[in-house]
């Protein structure tokens, strides 16, 4: 195959299948390189057999028995309030605008002095295992029995863009691939007709750093997140332009293929052609696939009711919880909801005031994260469903600014939740300093959090390894890290 015609047949796909999907999963294949000599599975060491080419998404055995079959990542962008939330400070009450010694760092720096902002919302105890949440979240607080909790959550950095990426990526620099990514690449998709690895975001616009938070990094552009909408068109550019007919693409698309798999042959090793079939095949599958998965009418008006879809504060949000559920009863492997985009307030990045802001984004996720949870339940997939909350830090104690009650950056100390997917219900798990400054039992770093969500979905975390750069890498780093056992069933 020369140069030329693959420059020209990679025009000629980029025009017929619309830019759009092309340049989440296939365009980048085309000019991306990457190793010639990745060929190894996700144990790093058995070698792909297929003499012709293996489809990077084909379903891959786990290294052990899974809990979970799938994973619902909440991600709350900005950065929500630990002690306003789900880690009860009693002590902080009735100390309000005291001024006091504590440590903090976040995005107005090192200080050693704060003004106490005392917890906003009044908390009280849910559930037989009598866990202490705030009013902000009474639809969730009825399901403290099947969540863990995790209030000793520690980060690297207190900044937004670098922080997401640790959270994403396990690193807080990019160009490593993200959790999605890496889950996408440890056991395939179960849906030869749905990415293995989805993302939502807000209505307000994407996070900080955009798409790097769902990238491959240097793992083959098929493992990377696709992008869908909770309204109107799911996917942009997928559509077949008019005057290209079904037979046709098809035609067009077999050609393709015929001509990689050629050049495949040619050259053993390199993993970008198989990558480049299997993008143009899940493209082509989910031009009639994926409007179905968005298409909510199939619902039951109870069941969109109880996402609150017929709410306006919670109908965006609630139908991508509900979008969640169908993905995962679909057999999408990874899937990835952002409360909050852009910046400022439209995110839970509570600089100026508090309580308008987390008043605002709890109103909009408490219910449909509750419906989601009993949705999962009751149809029996709660147990094969690893569902994840938090954001990429936490909140300070004290005030930012000399009046007013918003509060900084903290990655001292924050809490994320946990549920399904063989985890305890009704657990609470390490703690912070009595004002929430910083964690001071069991302390936990990002990176267990990711050895554990590996770990549910049946891989080993230290040994689910690509080779890159001359080394193995690996999503928790070269150290050894354990997943989180205390909140393992």
């Amino acid at each position: 195959m020369t140069k030329n015609f693959c420059n020209r047949t990679r025009r000629e796909f980029l025009w017929q299948a619309g830019g759009g999907f092309t340049g989440l999963a296939m365009a980048g294949m085309l000019d991306k390189s990457f190793l010639n000599g990745q060929e190894t599975t996700a144990d790093g060491s058995a070698r792909w057999q297929n003499p012709r080419w293996q489809n990077p998404l084909a379903s891959k055995p786990p290294h052990f028995a899974p809990k979970a079959k799938s994973v619902i990542f909440l991600f709350m962008y900005g950065g929500p309030s630990h002690m306003d939330t789900f880690d009860y400070k009693p002590a902080m009450i009735g100390m309000d605008n005291k001024t006091i010694e504590v440590k903090t760092f976040g995005r107005g720096g090192h200080k050693n002095t704060g003004r106490i902002v005392e917890p906003r919302w009044k908390f009280k105890q849910h559930g037989a295992c009598g866990k202490w949440v705030s009013e902000l979240f009474p639809n969730v607080a009825t399901c403290v029995d099947d969540i863990a909790f995790l209030h000793s959550m520690t980060a690297d950095s207190p900044i937004h863009g670098s922080a997401m990426l640790q959270m994403n990526s396990g690193k807080i620099q990019s160009g490593s691939p993200c959790l999605g990514s890496w889950v996408n690449y440890g056991l395939g998709s179960e849906n030869e007709n749905m990415p293995g690895f989805v993302v939502m975001l807000d209505g307000s616009g994407g996070p900080i750093s955009g798409p790097k938070n769902w990238a491959s990094g240097y793992m083959p552009a098929t493992y990377q997140g696709v992008v869908i909408r909770s309204e109107g068109t799911a996917i942009l550019d997928l559509k077949r332009p008019d005057a290209l007919s079904d037979p046709a693409q098809r035609r067009m698309l077999d050609s393709l293929r015929t001509y990689n798999e050629s050049h495949e042959m040619a050259h053993p090793g390199n993993s970008q052609l198989a990558a480049r079939i299997a993008s143009y095949e899940l493209a082509y599958k989910m031009q009639s696939t994926a409007p179905e998965t968005v298409d909510l009418s199939q619902e039951s008006e109870e069941t969109k009711k109880l996402y609150g879809v017929d709410k306006k504060s919670t109908r965006y949000f609630g139908r991508q919880c509900l979008m969640a559920r169908r993905l995962v009863e679909r057999g999408v492997r990874f899937i990835q909801i952002y409360s909050g985009g852009a910046h400022n307030d439209s995110n839970w990045d509570a600089h100026g005031d508090l309580v308008a802001n987390h008043t605002k984004h709890a109103g909009e996720t408490d219910q449909p994260v509750a419906a989601l949870l009993k949705d999962l339940k009751q149809r029996g997939l709660l147990d094969e469903t690893l569902v994840v909350w938090g954001g990429e830090f936490g909140r300070q104690p004290t005030a930012e600014y000399a009046e007013g009650t918003g509060r900084d950056h903290n990655a001292y100390g924050f809490t994320m939740w946990m549920a399904g997917g063989g985890i305890k219900g009704g657990k609470s798990f390490g703690k912070t300093d009595e004002l929430g400054a910083e964690a001071v039992e069991d302390r936990l770093h990002v990176r267990r959090v990711h050895a554990t969500i590996l770990h549910q979905l049946g891989l080993d975390p230290n040994q689910l390894a690509y080779f890159y750069g001359g080394l193995d890498q690996r999503l928790v780093g070269v150290k050894d890290t354990q997943p989180i056992h205390q909140i393992i069933a």
